[in-house]
């Protein structure tokens, strides 16, 4: 449940530079955005594996 408020607080903390970046053109913004992504991609990969981990060992 800790890295998904983690996963709530990346989405929370990159919204502004995604306006930034669609409404204003600003480039510098898209690059945020872009490894905001990159990391929760990473916080994704690591939910799976652990919602795995706890399923095949509860049975």
């Amino acid at each position: 449940m800790e890295k998904f408020a983690k996963v709530k607080e990346v989405v929370a903390a990159i919204e502004a530079d995604v306006e930034k970046f669609y409404n204003a053109g600003n480039s510098a913004a898209g690059t945020r955005v872009r490894k905001a992504m990159q990391d929760l991609k990473g916080l994704a990969q690591e939910i799976r594996t652990e919602i795995t981990e706890k399923k095949n060992s509860a049975k």
